[in-house]
């Protein structure tokens, strides 16, 4: 009833004498075929038919029974903004469209289509058909290059080893316009920095046998003689206070010349260094777009300027030279920034901090960057029927960041677009986890980071040293630590002084794509040359120490792989793959506790509660005891698939599978020794919906999951899916999890 409602009526809203426009359709005729499919040709008819949703004009009925809105309300909101007006087909010109379809085809090499139009007039419906006969596809024979041999045609002929354009390939009109684009951005590479693509035509010669075309790309006889001439860098200028508001002063004191160089900057507020290694327009060197572009990058990744311009002019009209003016607008020097922020983690920990940073952008005035930050607050946990554990901390931090390679060795850093960055961070917290400790943690960090190219990035920290000071523990937590000795030994006071490295490849950005992908990989080190450098050998029983502290002695390493296949628009299937491993050796009988994998939480096994899953097949925390079950090794799968519902509201069907292991035996977790061949059969896994609130700059997400095989039961009765009874309030409370998180979990 509801779709014969939502269809009949809508045509008794339609103005005297008109028709609504239905549906448009694209066939072949017959014993005709085309490697256009006729989806892509109904997209270009315009207009397009009132939209469907479960074959009904759902938009346009709500468009129809929504009175003209006085003011927002429901009626608006049908009206406005989820409705449709009705597409008339009086406002369809079929000619045009016939025009637009065979314009269409001839681009793509079929220079013999005809379309044809015929329609379907029903109760006051119509329905569009056209009717296209393709015709044989020309393809590529000959692709000629100008055989003149002046510099420009010599330097044009020159790139055809690069060209888009191949024999055999089907004649593709865009293809044509990007091989002149290519063709323009090679010359530009080679100094020509007034050529343009439209000075190339590129003349087709249909008359071939076979549907074939010959084609011959040459410079347009009328084209500008400053477009055919290579042109040379004179003078470089760089105004660093630059304003629109204000002129840039150039007073003999505020003039720095140097050898590549000119630094206009009445306020002494930046030093040489600051260009040295970003501008890439050198005097006497022929213009290139690389050079050009490479400097705009490098300028605007120092994190120092706000506004980049280069502007290039002739330095005469006979010389054949341009002068590079650089006007960079600066940010303010020093800023402060106050943050209130809510958290959620994985392991269900939300709550609240409140974070002040003091930053300057110019602190050697060579475009470094120094901040200062000092943070409060705390978090408490959301687990289910598991008592909530309350935390606070106080956390400041100071870091210095250098848009370069701090190092002995000379010219180290690359030409890239990205500039290299060096990064020396120091902090100190305090976390109090109430009923249980307070951990005092200092750290200071020297390392690397720089992007190889826009896909990919690497982070190498030099040195890394944490020093970890347990203190105030309760009776509690004591009694813990004297029952599990390699809780304890992870809880020791100790040092941890390493080097770990970090390598990000994605292409994320690439929106495009149907697929995206990205990886991560860490490796992290601990105590090696510490340990070379000690006396004695370091056990366990008896540390090596530093200022009488002991030091730890591991190798860390992950890799978590993500891969998002985009089924539609708005339709995606997300995966991610995470593996583990750590091993403790020397000093040290387990990892520092902050260096261990847990499994279970709101980014990890949704089904289960944060942290209390594995090792092995040891079975989940259902008391007080202290919650953190840890491991060496992990291993983990999450799938799920992602749809848009309405407005910023989507949905999400998943699953997740893993575990946590230990490298050694533990009586405290029976069945949690890492065994290579078990993995599989010791895996937890889970399944659950979601619902995503996706405001783009801010994602409140809702998972709910239940388990579906728990590793801790005997063999064979691991897999619980005829346990499953949402009607049951026992199992309710024992099996479904909710999680509420910021942001997706992969």
């Amino acid at each position: 009833m509801c779709i014969v409602l939502a269809g009949c009526s809508n045509t008794k809203y339609l103005p005297p004498n008109e028709k609504l426009f239905t549906d448009v359709n694209v066939k072949y005729a017959k014993h005709t075929k085309s490697k256009i499919k006729s989806s892509v040709l109904e997209k270009m008819v315009r207009p397009q038919p009132n939209s469907k949703m479960l074959g009904m004009r759902i938009k346009l009925y709500a468009y129809n029974i929504a009175k003209e809105p006085k003011r927002k309300g429901l009626n608006y909101f049908l009206k406005k903004k989820f409705g449709e007006p009705a597409v008339l087909f009086s406002s369809v010109n079929i000619n045009r469209n016939v025009e637009v379809l065979t314009n269409f085809l001839e681009n793509q090499g079929y220079f013999n289509a005809k379309v044809s139009a015929d329609t379907v007039d029903k109760h006051r419906k119509v329905r569009l058909t056209f009717t296209v006969n393709p015709g044989a596809r020309y393809k590529l024979n000959e692709i000629n290059f100008p055989a003149d041999t002046d510099s420009l045609n010599t330097a044009i002929s020159q790139t055809a080893k690069l060209t888009l354009l191949k024999k055999g390939d089907p004649f593709i009109f865009d293809l044509i316009k990007e091989e002149r684009i290519r063709i323009d951005a090679e010359l530009k590479e080679k100094g020509y920095f007034y050529f343009n693509p439209d000075y190339l035509i590129v003349q087709v010669d249909s008359t071939q046998r076979n549907n074939t075309v010959n084609l011959y790309i040459k410079v347009k006889s009328n084209s500008p003689e400053k477009g055919l001439l290579t042109y040379k860098i004179n003078d470089v200028t760089i105004y660093p206070n630059y304003s629109a508001d204000q002129d840039s002063s150039t007073k003999a004191d505020s003039v720095a010349k140097f050898e590549d160089f000119t630094v206009i900057d009445p306020t002494k507020s930046f030093r040489r260094i600051t260009f040295d290694r970003s501008i890439f327009l050198k005097p006497n060197e022929l213009y290139t777009r690389n050079n050009h572009n490479l400097s705009l990058n490098r300028l605007v990744n120092l994190g120092t300027f706000k506004f980049v311009k280069l502007q290039l002019t002739d330095q005469d009209s006979i010389s054949r030279l341009l002068n590079a003016d650089f006007y960079l607008t600066p940010f303010p020097k020093k800023s402060l920034r106050l943050e209130a922020t809510g958290t959620s983690k994985s392991n269900n920990f939300v709550g609240s901090e409140i974070k002040t940073t003091a930053r300057n952008r110019n602190f050697f005035k060579g475009a470094e960057q120094f901040s200062l930050s000092i943070a409060g607050g705390f978090e408490t946990q959301l687990n289910g029927s598991a008592p909530a554990l309350n935390s606070y901390s106080f956390t400041t931090e100071a870091g210095l960041l250098f848009p370069r390679f701090v190092t002995p060795i000379p010219r180290i850093n690359r030409a890239g677009a990205f500039a290299p960055k060096t990064r020396i961070t120091l902090n100190y917290q305090i976390l109090n986890r109430t009923d249980y400790y307070t951990l005092n943690s200092a750290g200071l960090i020297f390392g690397y980071n720089w992007k190889e190219a826009a896909r990919k990035e690497h982070t190498f920290n030099l040195v890394s040293i944490n020093f970890v000071q347990p203190s105030n523990t309760t009776a509690k937590f004591d009694s813990l630590l004297l029952t599990d000795p390699t809780l304890k030994m992870s809880f020791q006071r100790q040092f941890i002084i390493g080097t770990n490295y970090n390598y990000v490849y994605t292409n994320q950005l690439e929106t495009k794509r149907p697929n995206n992908f990205y990886l991560n990989a860490n490796v992290d080190v601990s105590g090696n040359l510490i340990g070379l450098l000690s006396p004695g050998k370091e056990s366990a029983d008896k540390p090596g120490t530093i200022f009488g502290t002991p030091y730890a002695q591991y190798a860390r390493f992950y890799l978590d792989g993500r891969n998002y296949w985009n089924l539609n628009p708005n339709i995606t299937w997300a995966s991610r793959i995470f593996m583990g491993l750590g091993y403790a050796y020397g000093n040290s009988l387990s990892m520092p506790y902050v260096k261990q994998f847990y499994s279970g939480g709101s980014n990890s096994l949704r089904g289960f509660r944060p942290r209390s899953l594995g090792p092995g097949t040891t079975a989940p925390v259902t008391d007080d005891s202290f919650p953190d079950q840890a491991g060496d090794v992990k291993f983990e799968i999450n799938t799920e698939l992602r749809a848009k519902l309405f407005s910023v509201v989507r949905g999400a069907v998943f699953f997740d599978a893993g575990n946590i292991w230990l490298i050694n035996n533990n009586p405290q977790f029976p069945g949690g020794k890492f065994k290579f061949g078990h993995v599989f059969n010791e895996l937890a896994a889970d399944i659950g919906l979601g619902i995503r609130i996706d405001a783009s700059v801010f994602i409140l997400r809702f998972d709910a999951g239940v388990p579906v095989r728990k590793p801790w039961l005997p063999a064979g009765q691991r897999w619980v899916f005829d346990e499953i009874d949402f009607g049951n309030k026992q199992w309710r409370k024992d099996n479904l999890i909710l999680n509420i998180a910021i942001g997706y979990p992969f």
